[in-house]
């Protein structure tokens, strides 16, 4: 019995201080923004506006010790950002960890769908 409208997907979330997190849509964020090398294209991707794209970096750059994300304005030059070493560390971690989320649970999830009508 196949379920193509179920699937798994983890959905961790790092919750720090005064209630802000880390979760999905940040590390998506943060990944099309490294494929991207721009906060507003990363934005238009994710059908998002540049300026709540731009507040979720600054709140990721806040949560973490170290910002995750450098910009640089535009002008002549053109601008754009780019992941620090810190939040390209961020981004792979979270990425195993949905992984191993994935694989821990595979089994109970497959046993489920053999129980759903």
């Amino acid at each position: 019995m196949s379920h193509p409208e179920s699937c798994l997907q983890p959905r961790l979330r790092l919750l720090g201080s005064r209630g802000k997190a880390f979760g999905p849509g940040k590390a998506e964020l943060l990944k099309r923004i490294a494929a991207s090398g721009s906060i507003r294209e990363a934005a238009k991707r994710m059908a998002m506006s540049y300026n709540r794209a731009w507040m979720l970096v600054q709140e990721m750059n806040r949560l973490f010790r170290k910002p995750l994300v450098v910009s640089v304005r535009g002008g002549e030059s053109g601008g754009g950002a780019k992941l620090t070493v810190t939040g390209e560390d961020v981004i792979a971690r979270y990425v195993r960890m949905e992984r191993a989320c994935l694989l821990a649970t595979q089994v109970d999830w497959n046993a489920l769908h053999r129980l759903v009508r």
